[in-house]
């Protein structure tokens, strides 16, 4: 068993990314597997060296250690990259971006993919856009009835372009390569929280989008390609990645590599309702810190906002390890109040 933390170092870690963080390490540790640390820094433009040193630091501090990935220790002076651990790095995705071309190209050469020339303003007036999720709007496959000498036109006169994944046309790969698996199961899954999970693929996946007009691959793709290598068989995060999991069921077969186990939790929001986000730096580890909270109290706090304990007791995440489960997680709604940060 392996499970995983991977975080983003865009900011901050808050006690949102804590709670998440938390239940990884317990599921992980309860199970006696391992767990592997990625930092997710595929955004050239908001990952920061900083940051990222800050969430080793954070993890550190709360006692949430991890058997791969990169060391606390900052890199050296003539390198961009930590030291690491571990057989399956490198373990920032920016240091991975040719296993991604490499996906890429095999899927090109399967005809899964075609280039998209629509800006961004187009996409939001898109049909579906203003009911778009966390993973952006569905696609209406405005690009996919292009001829090839319009894409050749297109291209060759220096317009930019994404490269969507024709899922209609994948689908069919998958069912062709996996004649053993009965249809029911192609796109099916296993959800700690939610139970057993499938979906009908002709209704749940739109032509979504593996490589960004800038050339930065998107995390549908890596976190996929990423999970695949690095042998992760539990993926414990937010409940808001839920309508993630079909894509990257759909990439996983296409890979040839197995389904993890899922177990998305509910977000920890403040008490006017509000998910925790970066953009609240009062509930940053950091500031926390700084204030004088014990990691200790950190962990029983969350502890009991997850229903672990129905006490607010300072203890270290091993004292949570034994009979650990998500139970106590389903239909919960975890809210974090300012007189929670005092007891």
């Amino acid at each position: 068993m392996k499970g995983r933390l991977a975080p983003s170092p865009t900011g901050n870690l808050h006690l949102g990314n804590a709670f998440t963080f938390l239940l990884a390490w317990l599921s992980a540790k309860a199970q006696g597997g391992a767990l592997v640390l990625r930092l997710e820094d595929l955004d050239p433009q908001r990952s920061r060296m900083a940051f990222a040193l800050g969430i080793l630091e954070d993890l550190t501090w709360l006692g949430l250690t991890w058997d791969e990935g990169p060391a606390l220790s900052p890199p050296a002076a003539d390198s961009p990259f930590f030291p690491e651990k571990g057989d399956f790095g490198p373990y920032s995705q920016s240091s991975r971006l040719g296993r991604y071309a490499a996906v890429l190209d095999n899927f090109a050469r399967q005809g899964l993919l075609y280039p998209c020339f629509c800006t961004r303003r187009e996409l939001r007036f898109l049909p579906g856009a203003p009911h778009a999720g966390d993973e952006g709007a569905p696609y209406s496959g405005a690009c996919r009835r292009l001829s090839s000498a319009e894409r050749s036109a297109r291209i060759s006169s220096g317009a930019s372009f994404a490269l969507r994944l024709d899922t209609a046309w994948a689908r069919e790969r998958v069912r062709r390569d996996n004649p053993h698996i009965p249809e029911t199961a192609l796109f099916a899954w296993e959800d700690a929280l939610r139970g057993p999970q499938t979906f009908v693929p002709e209704n749940s996946g739109d032509d979504f989008a593996l490589r960004r007009s800038d050339g930065v691959y998107a995390y549908q793709l890596a976190v996929t390609v990423d999970d695949a290598a690095m042998g992760v068989t539990e993926v414990v995060r937010g409940d808001d990645l839920l309508s993630s999991t079909p894509r990257q069921v759909l990439l996983l077969r296409l890979l040839g590599a197995p389904i993890p186990r899922y177990a998305h939790v509910p977000l920890l929001r403040n008490g006017q309702g509000e998910r925790l986000a970066k953009r609240h730096p009062g509930f940053a580890l950091r500031a926390l810190r700084t204030s004088g909270l014990s990691p200790e109290k950190t962990v029983g706090l969350l502890a009991r906002l997850a229903g672990l304990r129905q006490t607010q007791v300072p203890l270290p995440p091993a004292a949570l390890v034994p009979g650990f489960s998500f139970r106590s997680l389903r239909n919960r709604v975890p809210v974090l109040d300012e007189c929670s940060l005092r007891a």
